[in-house]
This record gives C-alpha cells, sequence and structure tokens, in this order.
C-alpha cells in the first residue's frame, strides 16, 4: 500500500497551508461547488465524500455514489450521503486511542508505564526475554514496540503483518511474540497490531468489548448512535481498521478534538489525555511525527495539526488553533496513490475555501 505516501504528503500540505497562515484566492466559488465540477470532469476518482467545518460552522459537504467495500468485502456501487456508514480503516487507531484515555482516567486500564508483558500473565514464556521485558503500555500507544512488524504489502497479501494477525490462532500471542528487532522505544514502525494489544487491555480492564465501551462513552455523549465495528474471524472487534461511521460522526470527533475533550458541555476525553497524545513519541522518518495513535505535524508544540489517516483515501484532519476539521472518504482501497487525492482535496479546495471563509 507504500502507506508513507500517504501521511508525508497529506501532512505536508497541513503543515504549509494552516502553520504558516491561508492564502485564498478573491471570490472563490462555494465549496461543494468547486468539487462537483471537479468530480464530474474526473479530476476527483473514488472520492466518495468531504466534510469541513470550521469554527464549528460547515464549510462544505458533498458525497458522490462510487463502488465501495466493507473492511474488504465488495458492496457494490453506493449511493453515499450523511446517513450512509463508511470504513475508516486506519482512521479507527486514533480513536482506540481516545478510548484509552477515557479508560485510564477511570483508572480500568494500566498507565502508560507500566510494563506491557506483564500484562499478559499467560504468555509468561515471552517474558523471559529481557528485550520483552523493556516493553511499556506507551510502547504500543506510539508503535515503538521494537518488534518485526510489516504492513508495506497490500492489506489483500496474507503476508502482510495485520492480516497475518487476522488469521492467526490467538492474535495477542502473535503480535507479541515477532522477532525483536530493536530496542523498545527506539524507532517506530507503522503496527496495526499495537493497536490490537492496547484494545486488549481496554476490553480486560472495562469488562467490556471496544465497540460496547466506545459505544458507552464516546459515542452515546457525542450523540453517535449508530456505527458498526467489524470483528475478525476470532469475534474479535478489529481495533485497527475494522470501524465504520457516517462522516458527520467522525466530524463530532475532529470538533471534539478542536474542543479539547469538550462535548455540548461535558469533558467526554480529558484534556490531558489530549496533550499527552499530542505529544511526539516518535519520529516517523518520513517527514511526520507520531503520537499515541495520532500522526502530528512535522513540527510545532503543540503540533498545528493531528490527524488519521485509512487506507483508501479516508482522512480526519483536525487543526485544532485554527478550528478546521476535515473528513475525507473515499473507495481507491489498496491503491498505492490513494493518498493523492485527499492532499489535492485539502490544497486545491478546502484550504482556499477555509482561508476565504476567514477572511469574511
Amino acid at each position: 500500500m507504500q502507506i508513507w505516501l500517504r501521511p508525508l504528503a497529506f501532512g505536508l500540505a497541513f503543515a504549509t497551508a494552516l502553520a504558516t497562515g491561508l492564502a485564498a484566492a478573491e471570490g472563490p466559488r462555494p465549496l461543494d461547488e468547486e468539487l462537483k465540477d471537479a468530480f464530474e470532469a474526473g479530476e476527483l476518482p473514488g472520492l466518495h465524500a468531504v466534510l469541513a467545518v470550521q469554527a464549528g460552522k460547515v464549510l462544505g459537504e458533498i458525497y458522490f455514489p462510487g463502488q465501495d467495500e466493507r473492511w474488504g468485502t465488495p458492496l457494490g456501487p453506493r449511493n453515499h450521503g450523511p446517513d450512509e456508514l463508511h470504513d475508516l480503516r486506519s482512521v479507527t487507531k486514533p480513536i482506540v486511542g481516545l478510548l484509552y484515555g477515557i479508560a485510564l482516567a477511570e483508572g480500568k486500564v494500566p498507565e502508560v508505564d507500566a510494563p506491557l508483558i506483564a500484562q499478559f500473565p499467560g504468555y509468561a514464556d515471552l517474558a523471559a526475554d529481557p528485550r520483552r521485558q523493556a516493553m511499556r503500555v506507551e510502547h504500543a500507544l506510539a508503535m515503538t514496540m521494537g518488534t518485526e512488524w510489516s504492513e508495506d504489502l497490500p492489506y489483500t497479501d496474507p503476508r502482510n503483518s495485520e492480516i497475518a494477525m487476522e488469521q492467526a490462532e490467538d492474535r495477542y500471542r502473535f503480535v507479541l511474540d515477532r522477532p525483536m528487532a530493536g530496542t523498545p522505544g527506539e524507532s517506530w514502525t507503522y503496527n496495526g497490531g499495537a493497536v490490537a494489544i492496547v484494545a486488549k487491555l481496554l476490553s480486560e480492564g472495562t469488562g467490556m468489548a471496544i465497540d460496547a465501551y466506545a459505544r458507552k462513552t464516546l459515542f452515546a455523549p457525542l450523540g453517535i448512535t449508530e456505527f458498526e465495528w467489524v470483528r475478525g474471524g476470532d469475534g474479535e472487534p478489529s481495533a485497527a481498521s475494522g470501524l465504520r461511521l457516517k462522516s458527520r460522526d467522525l466530524a463530532k470527533i475532529g470538533q471534539l478534538i478542536v474542543q479539547n475533550g469538550v462535548y455540548d458541555g461535558r469533558q467526554v476525553v480529558p484534556a490531558d489525555w489530549l496533550e499527552r497524545s499530542f505529544t511526539p513519541r516518535a519520529e516517523t522518518g518520513r517527514g511526520l511525527r507520531y503520537g499515541y495513535f495520532w500522526w502530528l505535524a512535522p513540527e510545532g508544540d503543540p503540533p498545528a495539526w493531528v490527524a488519521g489517516f485509512g487506507n483508501g483515501g479516508q482522512r480526519l484532519g483536525v487543526a485544532p488553533e485554527t478550528g478546521l476539521v476535515v473528513v475525507v472518504f473515499a473507495g481507491n482501497y489498496n491503491q498505492p496513490d490513494a493518498w493523492q487525492l485527499p492532499v489535492k482535496i485539502l490544497e486545491d479546495f478546502v484550504l482556499p475555501a477555509a482561508a476565504a471563509r476567514t477572511k469574511e
């Protein structure tokens, strides 16, 4: 999938346009009209939805028909709209991170500096390796576990580590038993298995599957009543990529970030957890930084933007200081150039429209 290209390009777009200020052309047309014309001209292949919110007000919202999938299973042509659930793929990951922060505040999951292997007493044999003993919960949250893991191959390939995990008899042993490639905390490797481990800590600590816990603690307070969390062959919700939401509901999560964890007057996610999540924990080596399951702007403290990236062109981008939330849904699954579509939407359409709104 060449996942690295997506965050780099999308990230540079945010960095150059949001961190340094926006410049807009005089008298731009409405965002929806611009996107509609470009789609009809064949310039935005595979686009399903764009929703942009600035300072709590909708900047643009538009949907297009197209072929879609449900976690790899073809759905055929769909008339996408605001009431249609859509795969988030890896945008699922930062939402798992938010859930961990909620559970931590409730005292139901280990602190981030707790030894990781010790949370899995059934795998006592793995603790014999001193390097595994050095793993902490935060190494899973930051994807710096130090184990071998590769998602460079398409997610249709059984050699892809995430797919191999899904097909394993015990997904959690599979993740924790990967050969050690380095010292935990020293280097970053994109790792869907790390998300599965964090989700297991959540389910064990709360006594609830992550989809049930999400419904109770995150979705219900935001008024999100309909969602789907696709389960693997072992019946476990796929923490790395299985969540399906509506565009407006994903935008609510972005708005929650803008409002420092508060929604409708309620502190849904602890503000200090957001601060910890958006503190850079690793350099990805591809122009961006990484926090606790969030991609972060290349520089800035706090970062000018945070984001989730998903297979096929799914995006949630949030610029807290400017109040900009951008949701993109697309159907370009497993295409190496899928990153180009959300980058084009951001640079050529959303940011100029946001700049024009700012000038009004």
